[in-house]
């Protein structure tokens, strides 16, 4: 195969901080090779470079004369006010193409990644559908190589299926910058790893993920051998020295420099095998011997005027893992807000055992306070934590997640958001717990940050619900699975590739009555304004934040009550103002669905 793109002597440094330095490999025509890395080593910025859209510090990218060479962005951005086809189209405006041409190109891309109405506004699109539009950007122009940069953001787990099945049929090769095991598995026949662990700054293997994981681990344990011969060499000549060996010999002293060089060699294999650490992630139960720590009967809710789910009934119990599925907009984190009685049920009961403990990791890591240092969110009020009853000191539990001690002072916004979940993750080790209700834990985190939250959840000994579109850690944890259809109904399956079958099933009929229907009338249909569609998109995360109020107002009310006439009044008017409040978003929500539905 032919040599498309070359990387030579690659540097690239930000803020003083060296990424990566002397980096140099090919990507030849047709090849399927998957980039991972630890948080911050410059995945992103290597696919920049690779691309042409940044210049390296030092060293070169170059790519074979008349090769196209396409990059998928992890942000998707278009122009307002284009349709779908206006933006396939604005790709093709410097091809060497007639109109004809152009015209044909855009709608056969357009329908080859799904999309039925090309008049669909580029700017009302969901972040799946905007992905798949910038797939299509990138194929009108028929890549000889293509560079994606972790293109399964924003998309739910049938959007992760359908890129994985796009991918193994394309006549195209590519780079894959992802931590998504299980995409890695299928779409992947080689890996490569940057990270300044390794001599020359990168490890490739072929054999797709399981094969390059076996081969690193090999060389790993092989540098870890040669680092304890090295160091017993350096001890032998330490003790030849120290002994002052006679002798100012020309022999001597080829002895002396030899042992200066191989302590030069130990310094860079305990570099190396120091910076090989993973973060430590143990997650403390509370030791309760309840048989049922929460117990869920003919729970259902509506947002919006449409059901999500209903009459589900569950009891988690210590040792229990339930994964929740479905698709974008599908009811998941609501769900998790029910069960953690942080949003009341419509219908239906929640109980929990008396004094159950329940920790939640928000999507989004919404809690994290930004303006904070790291020192102030890992110990809020002094510089030790206590952990199973020890004290830690604040610099010693940051190491636990691979924080330096110089960046304890540094305000969170500041941290990447893997460095963010890493910090709420701290949070809630400290916090013993007998049920962990987690939405999507696993945003932002590397494989090996991945690898060992997945560890530290099969041991935790009390219940925990999952929603997550990482599919390997779903199928390796959880020992039920819930699947949520958003129109009310749900259903138990034994794994997630069971539940996939049945999703792909259900809505196989409703695609090919849409495409129908668009194909019929497509000019009928009526569309949200840009800020409207932007304004449905973030009614459910409203709602849920005015029924929060609402019931915060209902607490105060309780509590005022014997707090004279004045105060109670006055909560009670707060309350009557949240509860109108509620009202009215589900009124404007009801009205915007309306209007999307024409």
């Amino acid at each position: 195969m032919s040599v498309l793109v070359s990387a030579l002597g690659l540097a690239k440094s930000y803020s003083h901080r060296p990424l990566f330095e002397n980096l140099s490999f090919d990507l030849r025509a047709g090849e399927r090779v998957g980039l991972i890395g630890p948080n911050g080593a410059g995945k992103s910025t290597l696919l920049k470079l690779l691309a042409g859209l940044e210049v390296p510090d030092s060293g070169s990218c170059t790519s074979r004369r008349g090769a196209r060479i396409g990059y998928l962005a992890q942000d998707d951005r278009f122009p307002e006010g284009l349709t779908v086809r206006d933006v396939v189209l604005a790709s093709l405006a410097e091809a060497h193409l007639e109109e004809y041409e152009r015209e044909t190109r855009a709608a056969v891309v357009l329908t080859q990644v799904g999309f039925a109405d090309h008049a669909l506004r580029a700017d009302t699109l969901s972040g799946g559908w905007r992905k798949r539009l910038a797939l299509a950007r990138e194929l009108a122009l028929r890549p000889d190589f293509l560079l994606m940069d972790e293109p399964t953001n924003h998309l739910d787990v049938p959007g992760i299926v359908w890129l994985e099945k796009f991918l193994r049929a394309a006549d195209f090769g590519f780079l894959v910058a992802t931590h998504d095991r299980a995409f890695l598995r299928a779409v992947a026949t080689e890996v490569i790893e940057i990270d300044r662990v390794y001599p020359g700054g990168f490890f490739r293997a072929p054999g797709g993920y399981d094969g390059f994981a076996e081969k690193r681990e090999q060389f790993i344990e092989t540098q870890l051998r040669q680092r304890d011969a090295v160091a017993n060499q350096v001890r032998r000549e330490t003790d030849w020295l120290g002994r002052k060996a006679a002798a100012r010999t020309r022999k001597a002293g080829a002895r002396i420099d030899a042992a200066h060089e191989r302590r030069a060699e130990l310094a860079e294999l305990n570099r190396r095998t120091a910076a090989a650490n993973t973060a430590t992630i143990d997650f403390a139960g509370t030791g309760r011997q309840t048989r049922k720590l929460l117990t869920a009967t003919g729970v259902a809710k509506s947002l919006g005027g449409r059901e999500l789910f209903a009459d589900i009934d569950l009891i988690l119990s210590p040792g229990m893992r339930l994964g929740l599925l479905g698709a974008n907009g599908s009811g998941k984190s609501t769900l998790l807000k029910v069960l953690g009685g942080t949003l009341p049920p419509d219908r239906g009961t929640v109980v929990p055992a008396e004094n159950c403990r329940i920790e939640i990791f928000e999507q989004g890591r919404t809690s994290l306070d930004l303006t904070q240092t790291l020192r102030r969110a890992l110990s809020p009020n002094a510089d030790t934590v206590l952990f199973r009853g020890q004290p830690i000191h604040v610099a010693s539990w940051a190491r636990r997640f691979l924080f330096e001690a110089e960046q304890l002072d540094i305000e969170l916004s500041a941290l990447s958001g893997g460095e963010q979940a890493r910090v709420r993750i701290a949070q809630l080790m400290l916090r013993p717990a007998d049920l962990l209700l987690l939405d999507e834990p696993t945003n932002d985190l590397d494989i090996a940050a991945l690898e060992v939250l997945e560890d530290s959840l099969a041991e935790f000994p009390g219940a925990i619900v999952l929603v997550s579109h990482d599919r390997e850690l779903m199928d390796r944890l959880c020992t039920e699975v819930v699947g949520l259809d958003g129109a009310g109904r749900a259903g138990s399956y034994g794994s997630v590739a069971q539940w996939l079958a049945a999703y792909e099933q259900s809505v196989a009929p409703k695609v090919e009555a849409k495409a129908e229907n668009a194909t019929r009338s497509p000019a009928k249909a009526k569309r949200l304004s840009y800020k409207e569609q932007q304004e449905l998109e973030a009614m459910e995360a409203a709602v849920l934040a005015a029924e929060e109020r609402v019931a915060a107002c209902q607490k105060t009310v309780e509590e005022s009550a014997t707090k004279g006439h004045v105060i109670f009044g006055e909560a009670c008017a707060a309350l009557e103002a949240a509860q109108k409040q509620v009202e009215s978003l589900y009124a404007r929500w009801e009205e915007l669905e309306a209007k999307k539905a024409g």
